[in-house]
């Protein structure tokens, strides 16, 4: 039961990242690092070896360095780059990690060209009253947080920890 319950720790998170970065244009420290340390936790409660807690760790490692690089080339904000870090960490060094990261340039390709297509329409939106937060409309930036949540989402139950959690619990 506790394995279950430290498993909502990431859906909660992610679903927190994108709310802050919609209505902010930001992704607080907290949430990776909560990310992180319900990561640990979970490990510990599930008793995972070594071996494949270094996965997850290699996984996350991995997926840093792109987003680090990203990054320097003022591609990929921070709070992205440390959110989609700590989030590769759940699902380690395998092909889940490979899904959630397609899914998470899929739906940030249609975040970006829906959010380019409402920004180059501005005067009509707010002609018509429509009531959207100001960083659509004014910002230059894409709240990119809101596709790697819901990336995140779609293929949360494909991560190997949350299948043994889930196994786990079903004994």
């Amino acid at each position: 039961m506790l394995a279950i319950t430290l498993s909502l720790v990431f859906p909660l998170c992610m679903a927190m990242a994108a709310f802050t970065d919609l209505f902010e244009m930001k992704i607080p420290n907290k949430i990776p690092l909560s990310l992180l340390l319900g990561f640990a936790a979970l490990a510990i409660a599930l008793g995972l070896p070594l071996t494949l807690i270094g996965m997850q760790i290699f996984g996350g490692l991995i997926v840093f360095m792109g987003c680090f690089t990203l990054f320097a080339f003022n591609v990929m904000g921070g709070g992205d780059a440390k959110l989609l870090t700590a989030a590769a960490v759940w699902y380690g060094f395998n092909i889940s990690l490979v899904e959630f990261l397609i899914e998470v340039a899929l739906f940030g390709g249609v975040l970006t060209v829906m959010i380019v297509l409402l920004r180059s329409q501005a005067n009509t939106v707010m002609a018509l009253g429509l009531r959207l937060p100001r960083s659509l409309i004014v910002e230059k930036k894409i709240p990119y947080g809101i596709a790697i949540a819901v990336g995140g989402f779609c293929s949360f139950l494909s991560a190997p920890l949350i299948a043994i959690a889930l196994s786990r619990a079903a004994q």
